[in-house]
């Protein structure tokens, strides 16, 4: 039922569910030499758009020609390579990254991790359907988180941490793994000293709770979407607050408390029709809401909704 697209890899963007992550994994750092700690001057935030990677693309070249240090040029030369991977041109990602692998003996921490995340994330991300994570797709993808976690701890990269943590739940996908990575990922943005890092606590509360909910563990899943609907009310996006809205209703109907969820999802429908951007997912639990209440004329108009948004968003 639930299918969330949810990548959130900076944390401020709108975040939807599926996807649970983050735990413990070797803390030795692989990588012989640190050439640097030298923090970049780059605010990717503002660069990206994940909703319209082609656009962001555009964004990055367009920033290659003004920056002057040759790790702010690697790291933008990575980020196009993940706007590749969003839109499933996952060879034209490698291929781009590869090229970048001669610069890496020279480059600063945060380059290096960034690379070894994009390499990562073209054998196993929230892009990929579950058949393309073959195994060694998975041993790819899990030997460059782990060399992005390493590397990043080492560097003490908290946000980037917690990114390498995060994606190792779409190599360990039961969820159990999912919790334990996602419990690994707040304990690192909980313990952090840097925005960056903390900011991502509000993300990682969703996975924590959609792991939890996944594991049938609904009164703990229940407090973590109401945690992070709490953080997102403190920032500056209305789509993130009603995502997280739909999340804490979501589980208030496992919790059989139908009244309530149906209270929630009833005002969402009318916030995102004013915004102008209907989610079909909020007339999918609006239907389940009222057959569970018996009303099989309202759960048939909320299906037919939901079907007319599918098509219109088209496979």
């Amino acid at each position: 039922m639930l299918n969330r697209p949810t990548q959130a890899p900076i944390p401020t963007t709108k975040t939807k569910a599926t996807e649970a992550q983050v735990s413990q994994v070797a803390h030795s750092d692989p990588t012989p030499h640190s050439t640097q700690a030298r923090p970049s001057s780059l605010d990717l935030a503002t660069l990206w758009d994940f909703q319209d990677p082609a656009l962001s693309e555009h964004r990055f070249r367009d920033a290659l020609a003004k920056v002057a240090h040759p790790d702010d040029a690697l790291i933008l030369h990575t980020q196009i390579a993940r706007t590749f991977g969003l839109r499933r041109r996952f060879e034209d990602a490698r291929d781009a990254l590869k090229a970048l692998e001669p610069a890496l003996a020279t480059a600063g921490d945060e380059a290096r991790v960034r690379h070894a995340l994009e390499w990562g994330r073209t054998f196993a991300s929230a892009t990929h359907t579950a058949s393309e994570v073959t195994m060694g797709a998975q041993a790819t993808a899990r030997d460059a988180y782990l060399l992005a976690l390493a590397t990043a701890r080492g560097a003490k990269l908290d946000a980037l941490s917690i990114d390498a943590i995060h994606m190792l739940a779409w190599v360990d996908r039961s969820p159990s793994d999912q919790l334990k990575w996602g419990l690994e990922a707040l304990a690192v943005s909980l313990q952090s000293t840097q925005p960056v890092a903390q900011r991502w606590e509000a993300s990682i509360r969703n996975n924590v709770g959609h792991a939890l909910h996944q594991l049938g563990r609904y009164d703990e899943a229940l407090l973590q979407f109401e945690q992070a609907l709490a953080l997102r009310k403190q920032q500056a996006s209305a789509a993130a607050v009603r995502v997280a809205q739909w999340m804490v209703a979501w589980t208030l109907r496992s919790l059989n408390r139908v009244d309530e969820a149906l209270v929630i999802q009833r005002r969402l429908a009318q916030e995102n029709e004013d915004a102008g951007t209907p989610d079909v997912h909020v007339f999918e639990e609006l239907e389940a809401l009222h057959r569970a209440q018996g009303d099989a004329t309202k759960a048939d108009a909320a299906a037919k909704q939901a079907l007319a948004l599918k098509r219109a968003r088209g496979p």
